[in-house]
């Protein structure tokens, strides 16, 4: 099995997948996290870290915030750009970010705090936050309270964040203290291709070999099949059938004195 760092810097390979696969965030979910932060009479400025593809970036953009992409992978933030247009990029990590001092309103990580080294990326946040910035984390996870999802998390194998959000939930360090949360659940629509590229997004199928891969996305597509014979018949905008997946989006936030 691949390192925890091989597997956190994996997915510039399987970026095209990872766009395609991985779900949006919701609106609600970014206005909550910057809710805090607000005001009236200017544009917050947001540095989203681990920013990726651009998944986050869009929703921050949408909620008329200033942002500034971070993400240790070029490959990544070639395809961001090719996505969500007119937003700066720069290479680094939530340990070491490319920004001065006190120059953001709110840092948000989507997908990410779970591969960070937590009092670095705490005490990071707080040296490019102004006082009274946010920091805040976000995942989309799926719900696993429908048996089916269950049996579809066990054929692709859990993951980091998976095993977190289980457990304790994330940490944050000094200068922060406490995490707000707040969660979501909602539906999303898929068709058997975009639940494949899901799939095969994700750092342990990515990092897997080429045999481990095959066997797995044959399972996934199996399962699609089951889905598809109990939902009523659907088909997408091309006309390709489609399943509906359950998802949770939990955030949390956290204040710098």
């Amino acid at each position: 099995m691949a390192s925890r760092e091989e597997m956190s810097l994996s997915f510039g390979s399987a970026a095209g997948a990872y766009q395609s696969g991985r779900p949006d965030y919701p609106r609600e979910a970014v206005d909550w996290m910057l809710e805090p932060v607000r005001e009236h009479d200017r544009a917050l400025r947001v540095a989203d870290v681990g920013a990726g593809t651009g998944k986050l970036t869009r929703t921050i953009v949408e909620a008329g915030a200033e942002v500034v992409a971070i993400d240790p992978d070029s490959d990544m933030l070639t395809a961001l750009r090719e996505n969500v247009h007119g937003v700066p990029t720069f290479v680094g990590t939530a340990e070491r970010m490319p920004l001065p001092d006190a120059s953001v309103d709110a840092v948000l990580l989507g997908q990410a705090w779970h591969w960070v080294d937590v009092a670095a990326a705490s005490a990071e946040a707080g040296r490019v936050l102004r006082a009274g910035g946010v920091l805040g984390l976000v995942w989309n996870i799926r719900d696993e309270s429908d048996p089916w999802v269950a049996r579809l998390t066990a054929a692709m194998h859990g993951s980091h964040a998976e095993e977190m959000l289980a457990g304790d939930g994330p940490r944050v360090a000094a200068p922060f203290g406490g995490l707000d949360e707040r969660r979501w659940a909602w539906t999303r629509t898929l068709t058997r291709s975009a639940l494949l590229d899901m799939v095969a997004s994700r750092s342990y199928i990515i990092t897997a070999t080429e045999a481990e891969r095959a066997e797995i996305l044959a399972s996934v597509g199996d399962l699609f099949d089951e889905r598809r014979r109990t939902e009523a018949a659907t088909t997408g905008a091309d006309g390709a059938e489609t399943i509906t997946l359950p998802y949770l989006t939990r955030a949390y936030r956290a204040i710098r004195p």
